[in-house]
């Protein structure tokens, strides 16, 4: 059974570009995208994927609030916070609160492979300022 995934990110360019990449993985496949917050938490209880990648900036509801809401209804996807902005310690703490098991910066396409690879593992994955933070899974 494939690696199923969600891609929720405002900017469809950005979704093509992740698709591409996610779907080069064998056994691994988009199963739905999202342009919003909103959309994003309805299609994660719709699909049930194993990973929801969440983009930080989102029209209607952010990364953050989005989160949220999946962790409560959707306990056992992975979330993967996606940002423009350089992962912060101060943003990975509070994506670990909204429930993301990790944080990658969106030009950084090899670090969403490897950070997916780490969530589906029960890792954690926050790419802080260009050092990682790695948790393998158990």
């Amino acid at each position: 059974m494939p690696i199923r995934i969600l891609i929720a990110d405002d900017d469809l360019p950005i979704r093509r570009l992740l698709r591409r990449i996610l779907e080069d993985r064998l056994g691994w496949e988009v199963c739905g995208e999202a342009a919003n917050g909103n959309d994003a938490v309805k299609k994660t209880q719709q699909l049930a994927p194993d990973v929801a990648i969440i983009d930080l900036a989102m029209p209607e509801k952010n990364g953050l609030e989005a989160a949220r809401e999946i962790f409560k209804l959707c306990p056992l996807t992975a979330t993967l916070l996606l940002t423009v902005q350089q992962v912060s310690p101060q943003l990975a703490q509070e994506a670990r609160k909204a429930g993301f098991r990790g944080a990658v910066t969106k030009g950084r396409g090899s670090e969403v492979v490897r950070a997916v690879e780490i969530v589906l593992d029960n890792g954690t994955f926050f790419d802080l300022e260009g050092s990682q933070s790695i948790c393998s899974g158990e």
